[in-house]
């Protein structure tokens, strides 16, 4: 069992306090806007759906994040509280890490359940299609902001933490 597994139960008992959601939600819309600026085919990709609000639901996690590429905005919500959207994701981290990464077939992950989807089906697919396209690497997206001194820290702390605990945290390579 990979010591995410062993935590997994964990953090969903954390408590949440109270002003995490917000907090939450701050960082990741920043994080979603530097991304739509530097890769903007990732919203002309999503076409007609740009405007769907796309729950994402991570079991493993204390929070609910609902995304409205559109408005450029990720919001962060008690599991309680889900608020309206139009099409979901829900899964463990390390399967919806993998596919964002590129390391697993997003198709692979829904067909075996380790992620399912809800609602718009087609907003779904045009959300992964635009994710494959870009090719994102969310640890060289935090390691770039600029003003950040601690690029080549996080670049190594990253790796450190993805050995250690199984989770896709970078682009890797795929050999062909």
């Amino acid at each position: 069992m990979t010591p995410m597994r062993r935590l997994a139960p964990l953090l969903r008992r954390l408590p949440v306090p109270p002003l995490a959601p917000q907090a939450a939600g701050f960082a990741l819309t920043r994080l979603l806007r530097r991304i739509a600026a530097r890769k903007p085919s990732i919203l002309s990709r999503l076409g007609p759906h740009e405007d769907s609000r796309f729950l994402i639901e991570l079991h493993d996690a204390p929070l609910v994040l609902l995304m409205e590429p559109g408005a450029r905005r990720i919001t962060a919500h008690r599991r309680r509280a889900v608020p309206p959207h139009d099409a979901a994701i829900r899964g463990r981290l390390p399967a919806f890490l993998a596919m964002l990464h590129g390391a697993e077939d997003g198709d692979a992950l829904f067909f075996s359940g380790e992620l399912e989807i809800s609602g718009d089906t087609a907003a779904v697919l045009a959300l992964r299609n635009a994710l494959d396209d870009a090719e994102l690497d969310l640890t060289e997206e935090l390691a770039a902001i600029p003003g950040q001194p601690f690029d080549r820290w996080l670049r190594h702390v990253s790796g450190f933490a993805a050995r250690q605990s199984g989770l896709v945290l970078s682009r890797q390579e795929v050999m062909r």
